[in-house]
């Protein structure tokens, strides 16, 4: 009864929001581009300085050699916006969330508390959930087109179970982590309708 309450006020509050073209914007991550990853975005400008944006991104190609870097992960965002929507500077207070497949990488060293050394000798398979705040500023290139710069930073927890070799079906071992530092780095390409 609850989730279908909750999904009535989200229709409702979805169509009180009044939306023209040249306020949707698409965009992909350059910097997930240059790692394979398929990844895309969308921007909607909810009021003269407020926005929402949702971004996913999918990495599911098995590396030579049995190793992996398989991940999904989905990102909304809103951002305050310090001129107006989609130009200029912005703050941002962002979620995120997804699940991982990841090991026998040569990736040897340590950032913020995690080591990911560890994934030299074994593969870690999980999901994970996290918060966190970002500062980005876009540059108008054009009438449709925005080159959208942004860093952030936040908490993630994850929980994972850890395997001895890349196709092996039984774990060895399971695990939690919380992770302190960078959640989110884009160098989004954007065309603004």
């Amino acid at each position: 009864m609850k989730i279908k309450i909750l999904a009535a006020v989200l229709l409702w509050a979805l169509g009180c929001v009044h939306t023209s073209a040249r306020d949707l914007a698409v965009k992909t991550n350059l910097l997930y581009d240059a790692a394979l990853t398929v990844n895309a975005g969308a921007e909607l400008q909810v009021s003269p300085r407020w926005s929402v944006d949702l971004s996913g991104n999918l990495n599911a190609w098995t590396l030579d050699e049995g190793k992996k870097w398989k991940h999904w992960l989905v990102q909304p965002e809103v951002r305050y916006w310090f001129c107006e929507a989609l130009g200029g500077h912005f703050v941002a207070g962002h979620l995120l969330g997804g699940q991982y497949n990841a090991g026998h990488l040569d990736l040897d060293f340590k950032l913020l508390g995690t080591d990911f050394g560890a994934l030299d000798d074994h593969r870690y398979q999980g999901w994970f959930g996290g918060v966190g705040v970002a500062y980005g500023y876009s540059w108008l290139l054009g009438r449709h087109w925005n080159l959208e710069a942004e860093l952030g930073i936040g908490w993630i927890h994850t929980r994972f179970d850890r395997y001895e070799c890349a196709g092996c079906g039984r774990a060895v071992g399971s695990g939690r982590h919380n992770y302190f530092g960078p959640t989110k780095a884009a160098l989004n390409l954007v065309y603004v309708f």
